[in-house]
């Protein structure tokens, strides 16, 4: 029963207070007709009957009304808490490989989604884990049966420079039977090439459509020093001279 003028613009509000972690999917139906009752004149064939879903026609072939079908998805997010980061650190052109637990709240034992406490936690052990040759860098999200993660970065300049360098994998998952809270443990491997200070964010998705963030601080010291070189005085007002040869590692 809302009248809206030619050309008007209507707003229309959607409302979504999830109180399980599990994502809700509704139907935004928006239905227009003439005031009047009368129908639009529109050359309509019935060749269009299949791109034009939205309109109704008429017996006389005439457009009666017109029906638009928005959908909508609810994914519930954990809310957000003043987290203690987990620290990832090592000195330039090192490599370090340190486990990461976060917790899940809000999932209980049958995977059927309860209302969030919303205490979700994030430990960092700092246990360096089995060394590894290569870095091996996610590309987008990882996923596993249950769950979809990714590192955020706060800008796509950071994301690029980033990116190569960290690795992370799910290693272990486990869940409480009682409280239905899940512990999951992940491999993060940062290899960084020169010094940096980078925060990124470790988001964590169910399948049912819980959303959880937490923070990462990835930090780089000063590399260590490559080599010492000693110039030995020949004498006062003379030159000392001394030779070494630079390789690089790439082109």
């Amino acid at each position: 029963g809302i009248k809206l003028a030619a050309k008007g613009k209507l707003d229309i509000p959607v409302l979504y207070v999830p109180d399980t972690m599990k994502m809700c999917e509704a139907v935004v139906a928006v239905s227009v007709m003439r005031e009047n009752g009368e129908s639009w004149h529109y050359n309509y064939y019935a060749e269009s009957s299949k791109t034009l879903k939205s309109v109704v026609v008429g017996k006389n072939g005439e457009v009666q009304g017109i029906l638009w079908m928005y959908p909508v998805h609810g994914i519930p997010e954990a809310p957000q808490q003043k987290l203690v980061p987990a620290v990832v650190r090592c000195r330039a052109r090192q490599r370090v490989e340190r486990r990461v637990e976060v917790l899940l709240t809000g999932l209980d034992p049958g995977v059927t989604a309860v209302p969030a406490p919303g205490n979700s936690a994030m430990v960092n052990t700092n246990q360096p884990a089995k060394v590894q040759d290569e870095v091996q860098a996610t590309d987008g999200c990882s996923a596993t049966e249950e769950f979809l993660y990714e590192l955020q970065y706060q800008s796509d300049e950071i994301k690029s420079q980033l990116e190569p360098l960290v690795g992370m994998d799910l290693v272990q998952r486990e869940q409480d039977t009682d409280s239905g809270v899940i512990r999951l443990i992940f491999n993060v491997v940062f290899a960084p090439n020169k010094q940096m200070r980078t925060r990124a964010t470790l988001r964590v998705q169910h399948t049912t459509g819980g959303v959880w963030k937490f923070p990462v601080l990835f930090i780089a010291k000063h590399p260590e020093v490559d080599d010492v070189i000693n110039i030995e005085a020949v004498g006062l007002n003379k030159e000392s001279i001394v030779g070494f040869k630079l390789t690089s590692q790439t082109r």
